[in-house]
């Protein structure tokens, strides 16, 4: 089994709707917006309400201040950190995937993964599940495909040959085009769905797969 570039035109404002990888993101940025918010907010409690003559006011107070602005600096950071969505999709190789979960609003999208950094090396592979919103353009039914790139995300500081972990994104978060989703599963080469829907029979090697990568 080999993995196969695939290139096509992300819809950048399409994506920034229906990317929960990007959408994440910006939801961390204001998550620690808020946290600053907060962390001033008590640093000035604690400054007023405390006895001006407990060492207590004033290393409560910086403290607050000085940790939710450490948490602003990382806020406003991340999105300079992440590459656009485009460079994301072009970066990482195509990965097919399969829902094998419904519970309504959200679906279990268990994905066969190449764990080796170097794509020119020989593959190892690997069963990778997560939970996400319904799939835009995707029926929502078990078994149904889903071609996704998959984006390596962290390396431990003994193995940087593989990746710690591995994050299936679904094609269809970045062009509502179905033609380019149908041209995405036939680009994946037959003999890694058929590994993936071998893999996939086992429930407790999927159950295991959450959030894990788990070679099998």
């Amino acid at each position: 089994m080999t993995e196969q570039p695939f290139r096509f035109n992300v819809d950048e404002e399409y994506a920034k709707e229906h990317n929960e990888l990007i959408r994440n993101t910006k939801n961390l940025v204001t998550s620690s917006i808020a946290l600053f918010v907060v962390c001033l907010i008590a640093g000035v409690i604690v400054w007023f309400l405390v006895d001006p003559t407990s060492p207590w006011r004033l290393l409560g107070s910086l403290s607050l201040i000085f940790f939710g602005t450490i948490m602003l600096i990382v806020g406003l950071a991340i999105p300079r950190a992440v590459p656009r969505t485009q460079a994301i999709y072009d970066a990482n190789p195509l990965s097919p995937a399969v829902i094998t979960d419904d519970k309504g609003t959200t679906v279990t999208l268990t994905a066969l993964v190449n764990t080796v950094v170097d794509q020119q090396s020989p593959a190892e592979w690997a069963l990778t599940s997560t939970v996400v919103q319904r799939i835009p353009g995707v029926t929502p039914k078990v078994g149904a495909a889903v071609p996704c790139v998959a984006v390596g995300g962290q390396r431990t500081s003994r193995d940087k040959a593989h990746w710690a972990t591995i994050t299936p994104m679904p094609i269809a978060w970045g062009t509502p085009s179905e033609e380019v989703i149908k041209q995405a599963t036939d680009y994946i080469p037959d003999d890694q769905w058929r590994a993936l829907k071998q893999a996939i029979r086992d429930e407790d090697l999927v159950k295991k797969s959450r959030n894990e990568l788990i070679a099998f």
